[in-house]
């Protein structure tokens, strides 16, 4: 490279506000938008887990922020890191705090003692720890230091992080939907198709990666999931088939769950399906969102809508090549709904007060896709892969609100790949689903 290149490198990072501006220039970190809430909960509890699915960024995000201030420890399911499973006090006397303790999973037997340490000392962010696995270890955790722990569940990228903006759209809806509407932010500066993005996934390395190697990234992904966190969870009798189910529940994402029908596509029980798609939710590769109904009692034995963690997983399990083969692709609406959901799920969790998610479906067919539930305040969202949405999209919304006189109901949105915000009638309007936060 020529030194005229590396003198306007050197100018562009002498300009730039922090540390997290410099590192996303060369190309090793970005800026995560829970950063600000993990550092207020270190600062208040004595121990906070991170949690959240194999490379969505754990061990990058609390290194960034805390890995200069203490030591930090890498546990491993087969080696024995500094004996710490043997003999768990000497080997937190030989480290300074605050201590990072990543993958904690593999190390449980230092519960107890962080526990009785804590019980002596409560001076905050003395302990974090990460996690990819919610099953049996980070539920001890949750029991055994109730009160003393904070968890915080981190995912993949959300577009405005992989586009360098700190604002988020959602918490500017919850507070002043007409506001939002009125004051009709940008779009993010997104590089690619709506198809390369779904395609691509949102893992943070697969956001770096050239479209060449996708496949391999996810093929690794893939395999290393099944044959390591699996395998360390739960005694799968046949391995075929569970990957089977894994290209099912892809298939399947953003429907309604039916597990007669999970089981009786791959031949297993009604009750296997049930146990391996609890198996893809403990491993956070499978989210759910509850039917909603009046009644608090039936809102839970309605059947919930699934959704499959990463539309980059999804689109390698069904064997799509690249990204022009989703156009046309019956999965096309799934996946897009996949993640708009995906997004609204990554900024609720910068909320202080996360608004509960429902999906709703009357007998007759009608349906919103996602409703927010908040402060007594119902939002409902439509998700359409269509650049030009029109008004018979919001018919959902508007046989919720007939259904449903007696709620508060704020202003519907259609997310769909439009270019600016859009009234579609008189209560209900068209967003992007790239748009940026308000300035």
């Amino acid at each position: 490279m020529t030194l005229a290149f590396w003198a306007a490198a050197e100018r562009a990072v002498k300009t730039l506000q922090n540390d997290d501006d410099i590192n996303i220039l060369l190309g090793m970190y970005r800026h995560r938008l829970v950063s600000a809430r993990l550092r207020a909960l270190v600062h208040t509890f004595p121990a906070v887990v991170v949690a959240g699915a194999r490379q969505v960024g754990k061990s990058t995000l609390v290194q960034h922020l805390f890995g200069d201030r203490g030591d930090m420890v890498v546990f491993d399911p087969v080696v024995d890191v500094g004996n710490a499973r043997r003999d768990p006090d000497l080997f937190l006397d030989n480290h300074r705090t605050p201590l990072i303790l990543d993958e904690i999973q593999y190390a449980p037997e230092l519960v107890p003692s962080i526990k009785r340490r804590i019980d002596r000392d409560r001076r905050p962010g003395q302990f974090i720890m990460t996690g990819s696995q919610q099953w049996h270890v980070l539920s001890a955790i949750a029991e055994s230091l109730a009160g003393r722990v904070a968890f915080l569940d981190l995912e993949a990228f959300c577009l405005a992080e992989i586009a360098g903006s700190a604002r988020s759209w959602l918490a500017a809806w919850l507070e002043d939907p007409a506001g939002l509407l009125a004051a009709h932010p940008p779009r993010l500066p997104l590089t690619g198709t709506l198809y390369e993005r779904l395609w691509r996934g949102w893992l943070p390395e697969a956001c770096q990666l050239g479209l060449e190697m996708i496949p391999d990234f996810h093929a690794a992904y893939q395999r290393t999931y099944i044959e390591r966190d699996v395998r360390l969870l739960a005694d799968v009798a046949d391995w075929h088939v569970f990957s089977r189910f894994v290209q099912l529940a892809a298939a399947l994402t953003a429907q309604e769950v039916n597990h007669s029908q999970f089981g009786r596509e791959i031949g297993v029980t009604p009750s296997t399906a049930a146990r391996w798609l609890s198996l893809l939710q403990a491993t956070c590769q499978w989210t759910s969102v509850p039917a909603y109904t009046r009644n608090a009692v039936k809102r839970l034995s309605g059947r919930p809508k699934g959704y499959l963690a990463d539309t980059g997983l999804a689109c390698h399990v069904q064997a799509l090549s690249a990204p022009k083969t989703i156009a046309g692709h019956p999965l096309l609406g799934p996946l897009f709904e996949t993640a708009v959901v995906a997004e609204v799920r990554k900024h609720s969790a910068l909320l202080a007060t996360r608004p509960h998610l429902h999906h709703w479906r009357a007998a007759g067919g009608a349906e919103v896709d996602l409703m927010l539930e908040r402060d007594g305040v119902f939002y409902p969202i439509e998700v359409k892969a269509s650049s030009n949405p029109n008004r018979r999209d919001t018919s959902g919304i508007s046989a919720f609100r007939k259904t449903h006189p007696e709620l508060r109901i704020a202003k519907g949105l259609v997310i769909a790949p439009v270019d600016d915000i859009r009234q579609l009638s008189e209560e209900d309007y068209a967003i992007p689903w790239d748009l940026d936060g308000p300035a």
